[in-house]
């Protein structure tokens, strides 16, 4: 079960996860980077998936960025969520970020993850100043009247604050062990 979420400002905790490509990965990876983007995602959700083309192209159109997709399931239980399926996932849908196992659970109980996908987005500094979903409607990306994720990266970016730091998460509860 989580613990705590982690409080808007607050440092986000560290982590060391194993990729699909065989490395591993934490906020050293991507030192030049000017802002980390954590979702805690699956393979099976159907909120995971209709958001997956938006993941892609939140990454593409944002270079100084990075995107670490973490999977935190069970997979004894939800097999479809298991480090070989991830690897197959990846593969069919062309991830251009890496796809994190998160086989223990730490780094989901540390963020105060529940759900997927469940969107954290760190600054240079390492602190939370975003925390909740990437848009406004999960079924029908053209049909979203609020990009929540594309409007904080924005304002972020522009060294603004983020005017809506937190909204609901929506989707698929995280499978605990």
């Amino acid at each position: 079960m989580a613990t705590e979420k982690l409080n808007l400002g607050s440092h986000a905790p560290n982590f060391d996860l194993p990729g699909i490509d065989g490395e591993k990965y934490s906020y050293d990876s991507f030192f030049e980077k000017e802002a980390f983007v954590i979702i805690f995602s699956c393979n099976h959700c159907p909120y995971v998936i209709a958001y997956e083309d938006r993941m892609i192209e939140i990454q593409q159109d944002y270079p100084s960025i990075q995107l670490l997709v973490i999977n935190s399931n069970d997979s004894s239980v939800y097999p479809e969520d298991s480090f070989e399926r991830m690897i197959q996932r990846a593969r069919e849908k062309k991830f251009n970020f890496p796809y994190l196992r998160d086989e223990d659970q730490s780094a989901a109980k540390n963020f105060g993850a529940t759900h997927t996908p469940e969107i954290f987005l760190i600054d240079k500094t390492k602190k939370l100043v975003f925390h909740g979903k990437i848009d406004d409607n999960w079924q029908e990306p053209g049909n979203a009247k609020e990009k929540y994720l594309r409007n904080a990266l924005d304002e972020l970016l522009a060294g603004k604050p983020v005017s809506v730091p937190e909204t609901f998460t929506i989707g698929c509860t995280i499978k605990w062990k």
